[in-house]
């Protein structure tokens, strides 16, 4: 962050202007001047990188979406309702209901106008529920990966007639009084620019990059490895204040309980799902698991070692290759094949007797035999079977949930609850529905906050600028 987030001046001399201007080219920024298109509003987006890419090219890519046509086909019984329960239900009650009910409603339109309208190709996950969701209802492009959003998504911006400006700095916002102006970019050779706008959108993530702030706002996260893009700084968030706008639940964040250990790759959390568990170095489970990755992260951090070892086997590894960051792992050598437990055992460094004794626990739980002491509902899937694999994981700090208040518009609020003149924000800039901590985080919160807000601040800055 520069010492001088926003420059509050009056008659500026811009060497160009744009109706509207979006600082960031991830999912949310994308979106947003996608929905400014639709309307035949000029949008100037702005990418620090040289390659659009952010936190969304990082994660698989998943967007839940609830009371879809596809939905229905399949005869999955859902709707925004149940969608918005389960996220109040997720956070036991601490999100703001209002919102979550008007993302959940959105929801079945962001899928539908991103795949029909701007050819974004996405379809109906099978196989497995994430923790929290009591439906089936992520969607995903076919090889499950943020990176080939990111491609369809710019692809689509530039059909759409997007102007987008890489390796482009934003240092400073220009204001009069808390009615945005305009902006400062620098470029890689050390130059200036200053571009107004009518209506800005900050969808330049949240601050998980930024270990001051995360370590003043989420300290049990504080020196955890940072799963993220790095330029997670806090940006929007500082500006945000400097114009007077709140903030919420700043705590709130998305962590991740299967970052493979040296490799960097996340193991993702179907395995878990569908009966894989999770063991310390003494081979002893230490929590429910399939309660969600992301409080796992936290748990496995507190572990001898600060590791885990997910423990699954051939069943679950055929179930993860659709995404291509099980794939990327074992291609980096970060998932371990044993033909049986003693193997198993010898191959990872756990104790036989303890890993012995935890598997045979689990199989009873999975037979109805025994209750699990933390919780979790084993039934209803097949008891891990030989040949075994195994992945060495840590809990990582994927992206912050907290950041500035919007409305259901994704207009920034001020304490007050009134909306600043032209200042919008989605992502990881905007408060989320995750609540103030880790457990209230439920798979996709992150790209369904980013990819409707990004619509909604889009749609709503387009008709304020046709007002203007």
């Amino acid at each position: 962050m520069t010492d001088t987030m926003v420059l509050n001046q009056t008659g500026v001399a811009f060497e160009m202007a744009f109706p509207a201007i979006v600082i960031g080219a991830g999912a949310t920024g994308l979106t947003a001047a996608l929905a400014l298109r639709d309307k035949g509003v000029e949008v100037l987006v702005l990418e620090r990188d040289a390659t659009p890419l952010g936190s969304t090219a990082m994660s698989t890519g998943l967007i839940p979406a609830a009371g879809t046509p596809e939905q229905r086909a399949a005869g999955i019984d859902d709707s925004a309702e149940i969608f918005a329960a389960d996220l109040m239900r997720k956070t036991k009650g601490g999100t703001e209901g209002d919102i979550a009910l008007r993302l959940a409603e959105q929801s079945a339109d962001t899928i539908a106008w991103m795949r029909d309208v701007h050819g974004v190709p996405l379809d109906l996950v099978d196989g497995f529920l994430y923790p929290g969701h009591s439906a089936r209802r992520m969607y995903g492009t076919p090889r499950r990966s943020g990176s080939e959003l990111m491609g369809a998504l710019e692809a689509a911006a530039e059909r759409a007639g997007v102007t987008l400006l890489t390796d482009a700095t934003v240092e400073a916002l220009h204001a009069d009084g808390d009615r945005v102006t305009g902006i400062r970019i620098r470029r890689p050779d050390g130059t200036a620019e200053d571009i107004g706008c009518d209506a800005l959108i900050l969808a330049c993530s949240g601050f998980g990059g930024n270990s001051d702030m995360v370590e003043r706002f989420i300290p049990e996260m504080a020196g955890a490895v940072f799963y993220g893009h790095f330029g997670n700084k806090g940006d929007a968030i500082a500006w945000g204040e400097a114009l007077g706008a709140a903030t919420g639940d700043m705590q709130g964040y998305q962590g991740h309980g299967g970052l493979a250990v040296g490799h960097g790759v996340p193991i993702l959390w179907p395995l878990i799902m569908e009966g894989g568990f999770q063991v310390n170095l003494d081979g002893d489970r230490f929590s429910n698991e399939a309660a969600g990755y992301s409080e796992q992260a936290a748990k496995v951090n507190a572990q001898p070692g600060g590791v885990a070892w997910s423990i699954f086997d051939a069943r679950l590894h055929a179930l993860m290759l659709q995404f291509d960051d099980y794939r990327d792992a074992l291609s980096a050598g970060a998932v371990i094949e044993a033909a049986d437990l003693d193997a198993l055992a010898d191959a990872t460094g756990l104790p036989r007797d303890a890993l012995a004794r935890t598997a045979g626990q689990v199989a009873q739980m999975v037979a109805a035999e025994a209750e699990d002491p933390f919780g979790r509902d084993f039934t209803g899937k097949p008891v891990l079977a030989p040949p075994y694999r195994a992945a060495k994981v840590t809990g990582a700090l994927f992206h912050t949930q907290g950041g500035l208040v919007v409305d259901r518009d994704a207009r920034v609020l001020r304490a007050d609850g009134t909306p600043l003149p032209n200042l919008y924000a989605g992502g990881g800039a905007a408060r989320g529905v995750s609540g103030a901590g880790a457990d209230g985080y439920m798979a996709g919160n992150g790209l369904l906050t980013a990819t409707t807000f990004g619509k909604l601040a889009g749609r709503a800055a387009a008709e304020a600028i046709g007002r203007a």
